[in-house]
């Protein structure tokens, strides 16, 4: 997840996967974020059985949050 200064606030959240591939996610803060992530997945899953793609068997979860400096 990183931050980026162009939601009204100030902060924008983004996010990604590396498996499967083409699933992202905003918010303006890591909760939502997060909750927002969890729906996407969910979402993509669902198409990918949709369309007979082979699932992940697993999906770990890291976390990396940059900051300036």
């Amino acid at each position: 997840m990183k931050g980026d200064s162009s939601a009204a606030n100030g902060v924008l959240i983004d996010s990604f996967i590396i498996r499967p591939e083409g699933c992202v996610a905003i918010g303006q803060t890591v909760e939502e974020v997060e909750n927002n992530m969890r729906e996407a997945i969910e979402f993509h899953l669902e198409g990918m059985r949709l369309h007979g793609d082979h699932l992940p068997s697993h999906m770990p979860i890291v976390r990396t949050v940059q900051v300036a400096s």
